[in-house]
């Protein structure tokens, strides 16, 4: 019996044989105090050299496969495998965990990297995308994340000499990272021609942004930048696995064998070629080197450790050594000295010396060996092969005795006899052999009863028997040496056994688990002498059990630091020590045995600290030394919190459901009724499964909390004051140290705590994220800023928490069994305790991890249930009281004695200044002195000492105690059955507040005529409470049986009560005493009603389906209903007593007749015409609407009426108490909503006058008062309901513009496909043909006789020498986004400067100058901007751009912050709004950003941008979100407008907590959608709405409408800082009075109208800003204007086209100007060097394409519907035109000679006219055979012929004027063109690049030297190449700021700039040209 406890003898750690080279590297390093540290198997290891000693880190729980150092050289971090891998921080001095870093990586973490100043730590995972991670690692908190690569990544480093910088290599890259904000950002590196793109293995950073890099084929790569500059070719002969970087130089290590030393510049210093050396071997590969000073350290891929002294480098130690890679199986122990044998997989058997720590001997055989013995005199070594041989060796010297091999298969087992006579031999073909020693190992026997392999053998003692197991579990004993099986059992009784390795038989039953029948366990050794046995498994665990153990499921010792399998294990010869081998480790480990005696010593051993206890995990054994748990501690662990459905799943569910609704809901629904009701008083204290959840605030009132409100109860007064931010039951209280905070735990799905001011009932933090199902236990630190919980779920997760900022510090797994209590020790604010289920443990914070000690208990006692803990007077001391009655006394984790205190569990305990108070079941209060030796004080609650104040009655004396708190001079107590009693210091108990025991409650009656009522619950008690005032319980009357429903009699003198079993009784109302009862029913009374009037007749339901009607004054029954296929729920009277109506469980609605119970059928319209007395039903037409759109899920249960027949109360199961007006007709009635009660409503009554509600929680068992307000006294205060649940049907109001905001969807730029809709194959895929001269065969020779090849391009600029253009330079932007984006104009710099953006640039200009400068950080379009106005945050702007996925890859949206003066980035936020950011906005303080979503939740964020940290978020909406702004004085609050919805948002610690504006204090209101936001002082918000109102709210509420502010919709509000002045902007057509941008005073009661001079037929403002007597407007015509609020005088500061594409681009052929055609109708004439527009032509349609005449005198336009245009240039008068196609002109030319014009067009045709003939145009020929549309066309520089580009990427030569197809290669080689645009042809082929599967280059033009090329593509990339440029994929620079599509692109006159036109941005870019210097 023994074994039901584990063995109190303990092993040690002492030794590790090995190192883990396979599959990694950089990991062996030099601490500061000369040890080396590195890891084998789970177990990090510190080796002292000088000492020969080995340290042991043991947190992680599977193998670690990276480690890092950090820079001071003293902590260590290791990553590990594992499906939730975690990163361990810890002290190589000390051992022990500093941080853990964990919950973001999977599979694995794969490389790991301090940055200089060792503050930052970088990990990579294994997962698929290799996710590259940054920690703030002593925090614990993840800083930054991004996907990695596609494929492995190996190394990773920080930059060491720029800040932010890191560098990372793997398979076939290099990439070059920058952190900033949150944001990640990766470079790839350019291999480019300088070495050949490859596998990256290391790589070490230098100075001036140079990084040397270790490559596959072992040459060294350096980097500048991400330019690959040069190569060390041949630097190692094979791959390059590691390299150091130290104060001398590099060192780096190859496969090769090698260690080459290099200088600080990268010249060689030296090589050592460790296979030279004495101890090298073939195919020695190196895995890390560490080089410091003049010692270099050495891991080798076979598991070795070198050290190198410099100066002695041909003569390195060998300091560590182990097994190399493959399965170690084989062990043995040699009988007579302390040494161990081990053969391996590797082939090699070695011998260890387990006194000196050393291989001493090593052989390395032909074959794999599976197994190994030595014989008893210690001469001979047996090895079982792999391959079934055996070979026996000399131990002396390792010489071959004898090598026999009679076995096709492995030999997994073998053993020599206790004699030294024979060697038996257990073979995986399931047989044993048996041979003779002394007959030269000759075959003497064989054993053939097993049936599947052998696993074990073991010798008698006598050596006459022989037993075995294999691989199905059974065990057989064979008589040796023959070999013939056992069976006998009284043979069996007389065997001893020589050892015990076996798995199955009776000695070792208790290894195995209870229920189960699995075999993973390896191998086991018995130890006799100290009666243990250890086993070894394939879980890594080393276990200790006593021996023998006989019953299954014994307990034990477990010691990790094996990963996975542990193959085999066995006892020294002396018992001294244990090895344990690992299978896939490789690894040897060496135990020392502690015995029992010697422990008393080893005290410092007992708690192992570690992430996973090794020290005697509990097993699963019967507990029998475990006292019974008491009734009340089991019924509440059997408690489950589980729902059915979660609130939070309440959205989703009505989603579902809005389907059917729709279909519904043609009435128009009634309004939600104009009553509201206020929570008045709870009756009802949660005592039955909460303890210590009681407390004194501050001023001396109580907080405690039932079902789901947080409750504050001032007892001077009787009144409360309540909580209601919860919505399911809380579980658990505590209060701030200066007791004027409290946080509560509540149940959820994903459970969240509220942190929440007593006094002003405001929510101050609200934390979830991290538990599951619920919150049972919170507790503040002693300085209040951290709070620490624990879930409900299966690991009773533990967090801690920095409550304020709302940010998870820590968390950890606590305990497979419940904890009730978590406690924070006052002095160290890192440590913590549980107590729970048979647990105790000793918390201590590491980074983002908690490392748990379990208590220690010693011989004191046994491992108790635990109810309640607090710290005592030192950091060391704890006392915690258990659910046996003692207290337990601890002293730092040890237990040091226990004081018996109560009788039962002690409930409850509390720490004072000089003692303690401790409350129990026993319903006693106990003092004690401050160190638990006296008890001073003990109060009894007794109903004898009940002080004539109580509001209520002790329903027993000694209730059990579950919480209390001292102050005030009062104890205050809170009991299970639910009081709340203040016991006076000097006797006197006071009860305050109580309300049902435990058991649910649904039986409810008002008085008729008296404000009380009666409730009846399954606690077996009627009791009547006060609903005045006195708020108390007047009676209480115990009954036999349950109750489910009660009844006053109409003159209020008799009460009836039915009860659970059928019975029921009438009793007097003032007395409770009983009348009489009768019992006719089997089953639950469920509803009684006495009949109205004289209350002749009584009506009792029973849940048997009938209802029997009795005569009340002759007491006899005188009818029965029947009729009934379910129970009964409700029933009512008629008011004259008639008739009855039932509901029943089936949803039936019948109705009987009284008093007889005939049954009536009543057609639905009839129903609503009688007149009924009472109306508590569910069902029928009148109240159709109560029933809610998720009606699958929950219930309505209870409903009652007003008296006034207007109000419909009703409670359902999810806890809802609603409001309706009656009747409430239709489908889905309006309403309003309270929530309070945490679960199932089950009774609603109004009190006789209808001023009170009353309503019964079924489960939270109490009692709940609200009380009703009228419509007319609404105005004053606001309601605390909830409007109903669906959104109103109203549309929203429609606008164009709005509609196309909302629909619009961004594309990335990554995904942009072609623009023009090309067919065929891509260029660079064509098949080339062949010249003439490859056709015909002939070979040039290199020096051409023949005259030169004409210049491809004719020179415009010969005279000068042409010089190549180098770079392009952003100059000028011509656009503005006002199309569909708001609020993105500003001022800054006092209005010298304005802010705005288009494309993806920010853009500062100038208003003096005209002059801009860019912000060119955004990859792709920006939708939003915003200016920081605090005044510490000066010229801060932030601007958020699309993006696609949130994987925060470097597509994935983000918000850049940014100084507007310098262009730094100082942050950029990677968000999760998938598609992009619609809306930024700082708040007051200027440190918080908010940021909205495109993504379909429409989620809102906020940040802490200067650290890139995401506070808070959540879904928005469910449709778009227009704008969010910050109030202008809040960081907290913030209001969000969209389609149909406007939110007032208050952010709470990492919450987010919002409101729906409230619309029904205005008659009419509808909810519109919301436009626009601006603000006002005392919380008023106005929202600018789609028909032109504007809503002014109060905090949420509407409170006024100003009409028609503007005639269209309001898109921009902008509040004024310094004035509170208010602009509006709106759509309207300007007239005498109105203007579409208005100013209005703070309060938007009167305005000035400022119309815009634009000659627009609409204005349409998107933006507006004021500045200093200016105001800012942006249009959706995307001009932007500047006002003067004095003279109203209008600026036009920008313009821009207003609908794209931009397709038409000319530049004059001598001046700075240029044109541009859109598809908005407009021709534009642009002047560079003003830097502004001079001209507009409107043409009606949309243009296609503009061209000047060679003169620049004449101009033509080709339109969209086929027209063409030619104006002269100096009148702007139409010369000619001509339309003679009905599709888009797609290109248009003058001939350099100015004769002809060419016009082509999307009709596959291009067409000649000659201009000489004059304005006619008529048709001169045209070009025939073009495949498909014109794209392109150019003329030669002769005029004689045309090249055309088409759509088919085909180009056409034609001749001119005939329009004849050119077939000539040779004679088109010959062609000087005047211009190329052609995107087409061989001399351009190098512009098409490789990505370019669904994207295409849309437009070129070569620069007029002829040497340059521009290309504009559909990515929106300017891309500059040298012309011409005929080899695929050329080299270019690439210009980033448009967004996708560029349309066109040219070269000005001189080369001076070239203009680049978008597509979808509608914006022309500028671009200064830098020519390379002569």
């Amino acid at each position: 019996m023994a074994a039901r406890s584990a063995p109190s003898c303990h092993l040690r750690l002492e030794w590790v044989y090995g190192y883990r080279g396979h599959q990694c590297r950089n990991n062996l390093y030099y601490t500061a105090a000369k040890e080396i540290v590195y890891f084998v198997a789970g177990v990090g290891v510190v080796y002292s050299p000088r000492e020969h000693r080995q340290k042991f880190y043991r947190g992680h729980s599977d193998d670690i496969i990276s480690l890092a150092l950090h820079p001071e050289r003293v902590l260590v971090a290791t990553g590990q495998v594992g499906k939730e891998p975690y990163i361990c921080v810890w002290d190589s001095y000390t051992v022990q965990t500093v941080s853990v870093l964990k919950d973001v990586h999977t599979h694995g973490i794969a490389c790991l990297a301090f940055d200089l100043d060792g503050q930052r730590l970088v990990s990579v995972g294994l997962d698929s995308k290799n996710a590259v991670c940054v920690w703030d690692w002593k925090r614990g908190k993840m800083l930054s994340m991004a996907p990695g690569h596609t494929d492995r990544i190996f190394d990773i480093s920080w930059d060491l000499y720029q800040p932010n910088k890191l560098v990372s290599c793997g398979v076939k890259h290099i990439k070059f990272w920058s952190l900033c904000g949150n944001a990640l950002t990766p470079k790839r590196g350019v291999f480019g021609k300088t070495g050949d793109l490859q596998t990256i293995l290391c790589l070490a950073c230098a100075r001036d942004e140079l990084t040397y890099s270790g490559a596959l084929n072992g040459d060294i790569y350096v980097w500048k930048g991400i330019n690959l500059i040069r190569t060390i070719q041949g630097a190692h002969t094979a791959g390059i696995f590691s390299m150091n970087a130290c104060e001398e130089g590099f060192a780096t290590g190859g496969r090769d064998g090698c260690i080459r030393l290099w200088d600080l510049t990268f010249k060689p210093i030296t090589v050592i070629d460790l296979r030279e050396t004495e101890q090298g071997y073939k195919g020695l590969s190196v895995r890390s080197v560490c080089w410091r000073g003049d010692h270099i350290l050495v891991g080798t891929q076979d598991s070795e450790i070198f050290e190198i002294v410099v100066h002695e480098r041909n003569k390195p130690f060998l300091i560590m050594q182990g097994h190399c890679e493959g399965e170690l199986w084989a062990l043995a122990v040699h009988p007579t000295k302390p040494l161990a044998v081990t053969g391996s997989d590797d082939r090699s058997v070695r011998i260890w010396s387990l006194v000196d720590h050393a291989l001493i001997a090593r052989c390395n055989m032909d074959e794999p060996i599976r197994c190994a013995a030595v014989n008893a005199d210690g001469v001979h070594l047996a090895l079982g092969m792999k391959d079934g041989s055996l070979t026996v060796l000399r131990v002396r010297d390792m010489t071959e005795v004898v090598h026999i091999k009679d076995r096709k298969e492995a030999i997994h087992e073998l053993k020599y006899s206790p004699d030294g006579t024979y060697l038996a031999v257990g073979c995986n073909d399931s047989s044993v052999d048996i041979y003779g020693v002394a007959q030269r190992y000759k075959k003497v026997g064989e054993c053939v009863g097993s049936l599947s392999f052998i696993t074990h053998l073991d010798w008698s003692s006598d050596s006459k028997y022989l037993q075995t197991n294999d691989g199905s579990g059974k065990r057989l004993l064979y008589k040796m040496p023959g070999g013939k099986e056992v069976t006998s059992k009284e043979e069996v009784k007389g065997m001893h056994w020589a050892s015990w390795t076996c798995v199955a038989g009776l000695e070792v039953n208790g290894i195995w688990p209870k229920y189960s029948d699995i075999n993973d366990i390896n191998s086991v050794d018995g130890n006799y002498v100290g009666q243990v046995l250890v086993t070894a498994d394939d879980y890594g665990v080393v276990k200790l059990f006593r021996y023998p153990c006989l019953r299954k499921g014994a307990k034990f010792r477990k010691y990790i630091g094996h990963s996975a399998h542990v193959t085999n294990v066995r006892w020294s010869h002396d018992y001294q020590w244990v090895i344990s081998i690992g299978g896939a480790d490789h690894s040897v480990f060496q135990w020392k045995f502690i015995p029992e005696r010697k422990l008393k010593d080893a005290l410092h051993i007992a708690p192992q600290e570690s992430l996973t206890e090794s020290n005697s995990d509990e097993s699963d054994s019967d507990l029998s030394d475990v006292p019974e748990l008491d009734s009340e501690i089991e019924q509440e662990t059997q408690l489950t919190y589980h729902r059915q459905v979660y609130k939070e799943d309440l959205p989703q569910l009505k989603e579902q459901c809005k389907e059917k609704q729709k279909s519904a809901t043609s009435k128009r629904r009634e309004r939600a009724p104009g009553n509201s009701i206020r929570l008045h008083f709870i009756h009802g204290y949660r005592g039955y499964d909460c303890r210590s959840n009681l407390f004194y605030t501050q001023i001396g009132e109580i907080v405690y909390h039932v079902a789901a409100v947080g409750v504050i109860y001032n007892r001077q007064q009787n009144t409360q004051r309540f909580y209601l931010g919860h919505d399911d039951d809380i579980l658990c209280l505590a209060i701030h140290p200066l007791k004027d905070y409290v946080a509560t735990g509540q149940v959820g799905r994903d459970p969240s705590i509220h942190v929440w001011d007593t006094e002003t009932i405001k929510p101050l933090s609200i934390l979830k994220g991290y538990h599951q199902y619920g919150i049972c236990a919170v507790d503040f630190s002693a300085d209040g800023k951290r709070l620490a919980s624990v879930g409900i779920d299966d690991s009773h997760t533990i967090v801690l928490w920095d409550w304020k900022k709302g940010e998870k510090l820590s968390v950890a797994r606590g305990s497979k069994d419940k904890i009730f209590v978590v406690k924070m020790n006052p002095y160290v604010p890192d440590k913590l305790i549980t107590a729970g289920i048979k647990h105790m443990k000793f918390w201590r914070r590491a980074g983002g991890g908690l490392i748990g000690r379990k208590g220690y208990v010693g011989t004191l006692g046994k491992n108790d249930t635990m109810m309640c803990a607090v710290y005592g007077w030192t950091e060391e001391m704890a006392f915690s009281g258990t659910s046996t009655g003692d207290v337990c006394i601890w002293r730092d984790v040890f237990l040091v004695k226990t004081v018996k205190a109560h009788d039962g569990p002690v409930f409850s305990m509390h720490a004072l200044e000089k003692g303690f108070v401790t409350g129990g079941k026993d319903g006693v209060v106990a003092l004690w002195d401050d160190s638990f030796e006296r008890c001073l004080k003990t109060y009894a609650i007794k109903r004898a000492d009940l002080a004539p104040g109580s509001k209520g009655l002790l329903l027993e004396d000694n209730p059990s105690i579950r919480a209390i708190s001292l102050g005030h001079g009062h104890i205050l107590v809170g009991t299970k059955n639910g009081e709340i009693l203040e016991v006076d210091k000097s006797g006197p108990v006071t009860l305050l507040v109580q309300g049902h025991m435990e058991g649910e409650v649904w039986g409810l009656a008002t008085h008729p005529y008296l404000p009380i009522c009666a409730t009846v619950s399954d606690d077996k008690t009627l009791r009547i409470w006060d609903l005045s005032p006195s708020h108390c319980m007047l009676a209480v009357r115990k009954l036999k049986k349950g109750g489910r429903c009660c009844c006053f009699s109409p003159d209020g003198k008799a009460l009836a009560v039915g009860l659970n079993d059928g019975s029921f009784l009438m009793a007097n109302a003032d007395t409770l005493e009983d009348l009489v009862s009768f019992h006719h029913r089997k089953d639950v009374i469920s509803d009684i009603q006495f009949s109205p009037g004289s209350g002749k007749y009584l009506a009792v339901a029973s849940h048997d389906s009938f209802v029997d009607i009795y005569n009340v004054t002759s007491s006899k029954r005188v009818g029965v209903c029947k009729g009934a296929t379910s129970y009964i729920t409700h029933i009512d009277w008629d008011s004259r007593g008639k008739l009855l109506q039932v509901n029943t469980g089936a949803k039936e609605q019948l109705f009987f007749e009284a008093p007889r119970g005939k049954k009536q059928t009543i057609p639905s319209v009839e129903v609503e015409k009688i007149s009924w007395a009472t109306w508590t039903s569910v069902l029928g037409l009148c109240c159709e609407g109560i029933w809610p759109i998720i009606g699958e899920v929950t219930d309505v249960t209870a409903s009652c009426l007003t008296s006034d027949k207007m109000v419909l109360a009703t409670g359902d199961d999810l806890g809802f108490v609603k409001l309706f007006r009656y009747p409430a007709k239709g489908k889905f009635g309006k309403f309003k909503k309270y929530v309070a009660h945490s679960t199932h409503v089950t009774n609603v009554r109004w009190t006789y006058d209808d001023s009170m509600l009353v309503t019964l929680g079924g489960a939270d068992m109490s009692l709940m008062v609200w009380t009703s307000e009228v419509e007319r006294h609404r105005e004053k205060k606001n309601c605390d309901s909830e409007e109903s649940d669906t959104d109103s049907e109203e549309d929203g109001g429609y606008d164009s513009d709005v509609t196309r905001e909302n629909e619009i969807s961004y594309t990335i730029r990554a995904l942009s496909t072609n623009i023009r809709p090309m067919f065929g194959v891509k260029p660079h895929l064509q098949q080339k043909e062949p010249s003439v001269d490859e056709r015909q065969g002939v070979v040039r020779p290199p020096v051409s006789r023949a005259p030169p090849q004409p210049e491809k391009l004719q020179s415009n600029n010969v005279g000068k020498k042409k010089r190549p253009i180098e770079d392009l330079v952003l100059e000028l932007a011509f656009g503005y986004r006002g199309r569909d984006c708001r609020n993105n104009v500003h001022y800054l710099n006092d209005g010298d400067d304005i802010i705005y953006h288009t494309a993806s640039v920010g853009i500062l200009h100038n208003v003096a100058t005209g002059t801009q400068s860019f912000y060119q950080e955004h990859n792709d379009d920006i939708l939003c901007l915003t200016v920081n106005q605090h005044p510490k945050f000066i010229n801060i702007v932030a601007t958020g751009q699309v993006g696609d996925s949130a994987d925060m890859s470097a597509t994935a949206p983000s918000v850049h912050i940014w100084d507007a003066v310098n262009k730094q980035t100082l942050s950029i936020l990677r968000c999760s709004h998938s598609k992009g950011v619609c809306s930024v906005s700082f708040s007051a303080t200027g440190k918080l950003l908010l940021s909205v979503g495109l993504d379909p939740e429409h989620t809102v964020t906020i940040w802490r941008w200067q650290e890139g940290a995401k506070i808070a978020s959540r879904g928005g909406h469910n449709q778009r979100i227009f704008v969010a702004e910050f109030r202008p004085d809040s960081d907290t609050q913030f209001v969000s407008v969209g389609i149909k919805h406007v939110k007032f948002w208050t952010l709470a610690g990492r919450a987010l907590l919002s409101k729906k504006g409230l619309l029904s204090t205005l008659e009419d209101a509808r909810m519109q959608t919301m436009l626009a936001v601006a603000f006002g002082a005392n919380n008023l918000t106005f929202t600018g709405t789609i028909s032109g109102d504007v809503c002014v709210w109060k905090d949420h509420i509407l409170c006024r409408v100003v009409a028609r502010a503007h005639n269209g919709p309001v898109f921009a509000m902008y509040t004024t800082l310094r004035d509170g002045l208010i602009v509006t902007g709106g759509k309207e057509r300007p007239s005498k009075e109105g203007g579409a941008v208005k100013l209005w005073d703070q309060e938007l009661r009167r305005c000035r109208a400022f119309r815009l001079e634009t000659g627009q037929v609409t204005d349409c403002v998107r933006s507006v800003c004021r500045g200093k007597g200016k105001i800012l407007v942006g249009t959706r015509n995307s001009e932007i204007i500047e006002v003067g609020e004095k003279n109203a005088a209008c600026n036009i500061l920008v313009n821009g086209h207003v609908d794209g594409p931009i397709w038409g681009l000319a530049t004059h052929p001598s001046r700075d100007f240029f044109l541009s055609a859109a598809e908005d109708g407009t021709v534009r004439l642009w002047d560079i060097a003003d830097k502004k527009m001079l001209n507009k032509v409107n043409l009606g349609h949309a243009a296609r394409t503009v061209c000047y005449s060679p003169e620049g005198d004449m101009v033509a336009i080709g339109m969209k519907n086929g027209e063409f245009i030619i104006l002269l240039v100096s009148s702007l008068k139409i010369w000619g035109k001509k339309r003679d196609r009905r599709c888009a002109i797609h290109d248009i030319r003058f001939s350099p000679d100015s004769r002809y014009l060419a016009v082509g067009s999307s009709e596959n045709s291009v067409d000649f006219y000659d201009l000489t003939l004059g304005p006619t145009l008529n048709r001169i020929s045209y070009c025939k055979d073009i495949p498909s549309f014109v794209i392109q066309m150019d003329f030669s520089a002769d005029s004689r012929h045309l090249q055309v580009s088409s759509g088919c990427y085909k180009r056409h030569v034609y001749e001119v004027p005939s329009g004849k197809h050119l077939v000539d290669h040779a004679a088109i080689d010959r062609i000087t063109w005047a211009t190329w645009t052609s995107i087409l042809g061989d001399e351009v082929m190098g512009i098409w690049s490789r990505h370019a599967e669904k994207a295409d280059v849309t437009c070129a033009c070569v620069s007029h030297s002829g040497i340059s090329l521009v290309t504009g593509d559909d990515f929106g990339m300017v891309k500059l190449y040298d012309f011409p440029c005929p080899e695929k994929f050329a080299k270019h620079k690439r210009f980033l700021g448009h967004s996708p599509h560029v349309t066109n692109i040219r070269f000005t006159s001189g080369d001076r700039h070239v203009v680049s036109a978008g597509g979808d941005d509608c914006s022309l870019l500028v671009w200064k040209c830098v020519h390379t210097p002569h």
